[in-house]
C-alpha cells in the first residue's frame, strides 16, 4: 500500500499495480510493470481520506454533456434529464454507486474542496463517494496493453481547497491547462449570430435561411454569424451532399450569406452515420463493431439517437476514417467558406466497441477524430455539442454546456442550472455555449412573459456564444430590444458572471468602473424569498432592462422579492445615476 499527500494536505493511498508521480499540485497515476494484458474497465487508482458533514453540498460532472449531479453527499440529485446511468445512456449501471466524472466539488461550512482529473488523453476518470473516503477510478475500457505501455503514465488528478467558489475553479483550470492548453480563440469575442434549429428543427430550407439573413440589418445588423443547423444534408454521414430542400446546393447558399456580410457556420455529427448514407454503404470497414463481428448500432449500448436511426459509429482509430473527416471539413472550410463548425453527437465517437486498433480506447479514438477535423477546419471555430466533456479538452473553441432549450419554464430552469454549474469553464477551458436565445413563442412551444424574463436574465449572466433561435422576422418590439441589449452586453463584457456558492442564487459581474451587475435567480420548485443586496457605499440601484431607478436616491441596501418558481431579477449597482450601459 502506497500513501501520499497532496499540497492541500489531503491524504490518499493506492495499491499495486499503480504508483504516483507528484507534479506540483497534481499527481499522475503510473501503471507499474504488470502481467495483465488488458486495462480493466474499472481501475481503482486511489482512495482519498475525506470527512464532510451530512449537509455538505456537492456538484459533479458527467461523462457526457447532458449528465450533471448536485444535491448532497448522502443524497445526490441529477440536474438534467439524461444522467450517465439512466435507461437511455447506460454508461454504467442504474444501481451502481453514483459516479462523478471529471471532477467533484464539496461545499461544507463555507469551504470548498475539489477533486478533479486534470488530463484525459486515453482514459475517462471518475470519483465515487464512500464512508470516510472518496475513490478515484479510470475506465480502461478493456483495451489491450502493449509492452511499451507497462510502466507508462496514465492520467493526472488533483485535490484543491479554498474558501472561494470562484478561486477553487480558477486553480483547477490552471492545472488542466498544463495538460490541455486551450485553443487560441479562448479570449476572442464570442460569436453573436442566429441558428436555424429552434425555428425550423430539421425542416429548414434554403429559403428559410435567406429570409432570416435578410432580417440581419438595421437594429439587428450586429448579428454577424449564420449557423445552418441539422437538416441541410441528404443523410447523416453524407455531409457534402445536400437534401432536396437545398436543391441549389449548400455552397451557393453560403456564398450568398458571405456576400451579405455575414459569417457562415454549419452543423454536422461527424462520428455517426445512418445506414442509407453512402459513407456507410461504401465503407463498412470504417465503423466500430461488436465482439461478434457485427457492426455496432448506438442503440445496442446507449441512447440510439434522436432521428435517422440506427446510428453506426465511425472508427476513428482507422486512418481512412480520419482522412474522410479531414476531407469533409477542409472542403467546407476552403471551398464552401464555412467559418464555424457545430460538431454534434460527439459523445457517440467515444462508444466502446471493437476498433481497427485494439490498443486504442474510445476516448483516444475520439481525440484522433477531433484532431483530424481540426486539421481540415483550419482557423474555423469548432463548437462541441452533445460531447464527452473531458475527452474534448483542448480540442474545441467553444462547448455547449446545457440541454436543448425549450420555450417552457421548467426547461429554462433546467438549462440555467446546467449552464451556471459549468460557467466557471468560460474563457478558461473554452468559451461556453448556453444554447440559443428563444424570446418569442412558436406553434407548439409557448410560455409566460415571466419565464422569458428568466431566460434572458440567464443569458445575461452567461457570457459565451449568443445565438438567436427565433425566426427573426417574428420578433416583436420587446424581444428585439432584449436581443439588442444582450448583444450590447457581449460587446461590453465577454466574461461570465460569478456565483458565491452552489445554490446559484446570486451572480455578480463587473460591467463598468464602480458598476456591478447583480443577477438573482429562483429555480423551478423554489419558494418565494426576500433578498437584500448590500454595497460598501451608497449606490443607485437600477433595473438592467428598463433603466429605471428602483430607489430615487442612492442607498447602501435594497430589498427585493423573488416570487415562487422560475423567477429572476437583474439589477445594476452604480455610483453614476446616469450610467448608460
Amino acid at each position: 500500500m502506497q500513501s501520499f499527500s497532496f499540497p492541500s494536505g489531503v491524504i490518499a493511498s493506492s495499491s499495486s499495480p499503480f504508483s504516483f508521480v507528484p507534479d506540483g499540485e497534481t499527481v499522475t497515476a503510473v501503471l507499474d510493470a504488470t502481467e495483465f494484458d488488458f486495462f480493466p474497465e474499472r481501475m481503482r487508482i486511489a482512495d482519498i481520506l475525506f470527512e464532510a458533514s451530512s449537509k455538505a453540498l456537492v456538484y459533479g460532472d458527467g461523462f457526457q454533456m447532458l449528465a450533471q449531479t448536485a444535491g448532497t453527499l448522502r443524497e445526490p440529485a441529477d440536474v438534467g434529464r439524461c444522467p450517465d446511468n439512466n435507461n437511455s445512456y447506460r454508461i454504467y449501471g442504474e444501481n451502481d454507486p453514483k459516479r462523478y466524472y471529471n471532477y467533484l466539488v464539496v461545499e461544507d461550512g463555507g469551504r470548498f474542496c475539489l477533486f478533479g482529473f486534470t488530463s484525459c488523453r486515453r482514459f475517462a476518470g471518475y470519483f465515487e463517494c464512500h464512508d470516510g473516503y472518496i475513490s478515484a477510478f479510470l475506465d480502461g475500457e478493456g483495451v489491450a496493453v502493449n509492452d511499451s505501455q507497462k510502466g507508462c503514465n496514465l492520467e493526472s488528478f488533483v485535490v484543491l481547497k479554498s474558501d472561494s467558489f470562484d478561486d477553487v475553479f480558477s486553480k483547477y483550470a490552471e492545472q488542466i491547462k498544463r495538460h490541455h492548453p486551450s485553443r487560441e480563440t479562448i479570449n476572442q469575442p464570442a460569436p453573436v449570430g442566429w441558428c436555424s434549429w429552434y425555428a425550423y428543427y430539421a425542416g429548414v430550407s434554403a429559403e428559410d435561411i435567406q429570409k432570416n439573413v435578410d432580417e440581419m440589418q438595421g437594429d439587428l445588423d450586429d448579428i454577424e454569424w449564420v449557423l445552418l443547423d441539422d437538416g441541410y444534408q441528404a443523410f447523416m454521414g453524407d455531409w457534402l451532399t445536400p437534401s432536396e430542400r437545398f436543391s441549389g446546393g449548400v455552397k451557393s447558399l453560403i456564398e450568398d450569406i458571405r456576400k451579405k456580410g455575414k459569417k457562415p457556420g454549419i452543423w454536422l455529427a461527424p462520428f455517426i452515420a445512418q445506414p442509407e448514407s453512402a459513407l456507410f454503404r461504401y465503407h463498412p470497414d470504417w465503423f466500430v463493431a461488436c465482439d461478434n463481428g457485427e457492426l455496432l448500432k448506438a442503440e445496442d449500448i446507449t441512447y440510439g439517437g434522436w432521428r435517422c436511426t440506427p446510428w453506426y459509429i465511425l472508427d476513428t482509430s482507422h486512418p481512412d476514417a480520419c482522412a474522410y473527416l479531414t476531407e469533409v471539413t477542409r472542403t467546407m472550410r476552403d471551398d464552401w467558406g464555412v467559418e464555424l463548425f457545430k460538431l454534434d453527437a460527439n459523445y457517440w465517437g467515444t462508444l466502446k466497441g471493437k476498433r481497427s486498433r485494439k490498443d486504442v480506447t474510445g476516448v483516444e479514438a475520439y481525440r484522433m477524430g477531433m484532431e483530424a477535423i481540426a486539421e481540415g477546419a483550419g482557423s474555423a471555430w469548432l463548437l462541441g455539442c452533445n460531447a464527452p466533456m473531458w475527452p474534448s479538452l483542448g480540442l474545441v473553441d467553444a462547448m455547449r454546456v446545457s440541454d436543448d432549450v425549450e420555450r417552457r419554464p421548467h426547461r429554462f430552469s433546467q438549462i440555467a442550472r446546467e449552464t451556471f454549474y459549468r460557467s466557471w469553464q468560460h474563457r478558461k477551458l473554452w468559451q461556453i455555449d448556453p444554447d440559443c436565445a428563444t424570446l418569442v413563442s412558436i406553434p407548439g412551444q409557448e410560455t409566460t412573459e415571466e419565464a422569458y424574463q428568466f431566460h434572458r436574465d440567464v443569458l445575461l449572466a452567461c457570457g459565451g456564444l449568443l445565438l438567436s433561435g427565433d425566426p427573426l422576422y417574428s420578433l416583436h418590439k420587446k424581444s428585439r430590444k432584449s436581443l439588442r441589449q444582450l448583444i450590447k452586453r457581449q460587446a461590453g463584457n465577454q466574461n461570465a458572471a460569478t456565483f458565491a456558492d452552489l445554490s446559484l442564487h446570486h451572480a455578480q459581474l463587473e460591467i463598468a468602473p464602480d458598476a456591478k451587475l447583480h443577477m438573482l435567480f429562483n429555480f423551478d420548485g423554489q419558494k418565494a424569498r426576500d433578498v437584500i443586496l448590500e454595497a460598501d457605499e451608497p449606490m443607485y440601484w437600477i433595473d438592467y432592462w428598463s433603466g429605471e431607478k428602483l430607489i430615487p436616491e442612492s442607498a447602501l441596501v435594497i430589498d427585493l422579492m423573488l416570487s415562487d418558481g422560475v423567477n429572476s431579477r437583474a439589477i445594476i449597482a452604480t455610483k453614476d445615476p446616469d450610467l448608460k450601459w
